[in-house]
């Protein structure tokens, strides 16, 4: 016994402690990935959500053209005779017609990699919460189940809220 708690139950804890972790890192390493393949898409450029335009690093801005429901994105371009007329278009765009942008809707989900992170995550978490569920139901003494309530409604919490989704969707 371990602080009144079988030795099984600790080891089950620490665990599904170390499952949550890896869980939590897959999910940070999505969400890092993500942010720099947004950043290299559209590096150099700001963009303002509360007015919904981008502008590009000599100052000119990228107005919406359209959005694609179907593929959940919008599509920003800048006014063709402010690009002509840019000492950067060189190194920015080779069209006539305008720098275009497009700014994904779901910025954290919609490559088929995040999703792979969002599965895997939930595996572990499902896999940690069947742990302390299985030795719950095994051993009966209060300290063992109030550990092992202890942990588990944190983690069917944090399932709960990946089964939502981002928090920063659009």
């Amino acid at each position: 016994m371990i602080a009144g708690i079988h030795a099984e139950v600790f080891l089950a804890l620490c665990y599904a402690l170390f499952l949550m972790a890896v869980g939590f890192v897959l999910e940070f390493v999505a969400h890092h990935s993500r942010r720099r393949t947004d950043g290299y898409r559209n590096s150099g450029f700001i963009y303002f959500r509360e007015l919904d335009y981008w502008e590009c690093p000599a100052g000119h801005q990228l107005v919406q053209l359209n959005s694609d429901i179907e593929r959940r994105v919008s599509v920003y371009r800048a006014a063709a005779s402010a690009c002509n007329s840019c000492s950067l278009k060189l190194n920015c765009t080779d069209s006539d017609e305008g720098r275009l942008l497009e700014r994904r809707w779901d910025t954290r989900i919609d490559s088929a990699m995040c999703h792979f992170h969002r599965v895997m995550s939930m595996v572990l978490l499902i896999l940690a919460t069947t742990l302390l569920l299985a030795e719950f139901f095994r051993y009966s003494p209060p300290h063992d189940r109030e550990a092992l309530v202890a942990l588990l409604f944190p983690l069917v919490y944090v399932q709960l809220r990946f089964l939502r989704g981002p928090a920063s969707a659009k």
